[in-house]
């Protein structure tokens, strides 16, 4: 399997990109890695280059604060889009990015192409919970509006997602609400709800989003718009919880006491809900494996990304999307 990574999008890139890079090929030999981008730049960071990694040069790069559609569409020798090409054309397997999210999102959209049956592709990041199985959530940015029934294709890919990579063999799936009960929240979630229930998957309802640290369900199903808030918030939350916690516990002398006792379990509880660990976020409904790091991975989010696409691979996951969705439609023919 030939995995193509994106090595001039994110925050740290090239360098971490490469490094991680160079950890995965050499962790596992089965697989291909090829760095895209500029030669010259990864060959800066490049040591003792294993067998199983190449380069594939390229001349632009998208930045940052481009916008998605015009980079994509003007940028054509850039790392991502080539990454991109790479996919459709399958001279690659699956393709990794830590760089601008739009443009990843359309890249996937008008260079690799959605899967026949699927509206609008899903960013479904996993988010950290309490027993450290995580929950996948979806979508949360790649759409900020939907419908019912793209809300109803999230759960079943979202579904096929958790039982192919994470050999979870009944995922529970719930619906983001502001309640528990059937005919709580707007418009669109009253919608959704019974097509949910008819879907092919294992729906226990509504969930509320305090709830969703404490795993009360696998697989968590919103649009982008009400997705990516709540994601934020989360981030948010912790961000500030181990700020105020480190300023609390250099306060006083006994105060650094307390916390050199407490340091190895905070420390664990702090790696729960690293996003390094839960390596990238699938871009599902396209016509290959994407997968969107965080802009500011590290060496090991990059590994642990390779990490995840090698295990979709293996167990034929966007086959197994697409089998799952047209077997929907056959079946509401009917």
């Amino acid at each position: 399997m030939r995995i193509a990574i994106d090595a001039m999008g994110g925050d740290h890139a090239p360098k971490d990109i490469v490094e991680g890079a160079l950890a995965a090929a050499r962790e596992w030999n089965e697989i291909e890695v090829v760095l895209v981008g500029n030669a010259a730049e990864i060959e800066k960071y490049m040591t003792d280059k294993p067998a199983n990694l190449t380069v594939r040069h390229t001349e632009e790069i998208i930045e940052a604060d481009d916008e998605p559609v015009k980079a994509v569409r003007r940028k054509k020798d850039s790392s991502m889009v080539v990454a991109g090409r790479m996919v459709r054309e399958k001279e690659a397997d699956a393709m990794i990015s830590a760089g601008n999210t739009g443009a990843l999102m359309t890249t996937g959209l008008l260079v690799i192409g959605r899967i026949p049956g699927i509206e609008r592709p899903a960013l479904a990041p996993m988010i950290p919970t309490v027993n450290g199985n995580g929950l996948l959530a979806l979508d949360l940015g790649a759409n900020m509006d939907a419908t019912a029934e793209q809300l109803s294709q999230y759960a079943v890919m979202g579904s096929v997602y958790r039982n192919k990579v994470h050999g979870i063999d009944r995922p529970r799936v719930g619906l983001l609400n502001v309640g528990t009960e059937a005919m709580k929240g707007n418009e669109l979630t009253k919608a959704a709800y019974p097509l949910m229930e008819q879907a092919p998957i294992h729906f226990i309802g509504n969930v509320e989003s305090r709830d969703a640290l404490r795993a009360d369900c696998d697989v968590l199903v919103c649009d982008g718009f009400a997705g990516n808030i709540m994601l934020k918030s989360l981030e948010g939350a912790a961000s500030v919880f181990f700020s105020v916690l480190k300023t609390e516990f250099t306060r006083t002398w006994y105060s650094k006491l307390a916390a050199a006792i407490l340091k190895p379990g905070i420390l664990k509880f702090r790696k729960k809900f690293d996003y390094t660990e839960h390596g990238a976020a699938p871009l599902l409904g396209v016509q290959g494996l994407v997968l969107k790091c965080h802009g500011s991975s590290d060496a090991n989010a990059i590994k642990n990304a390779v990490r995840q696409a090698k295990i979709a691979l293996q167990n034929n996951l966007v086959s197994a999307i697409s089998t799952e969705i047209q077997s929907r439609e056959v079946r509401e023919t009917i």
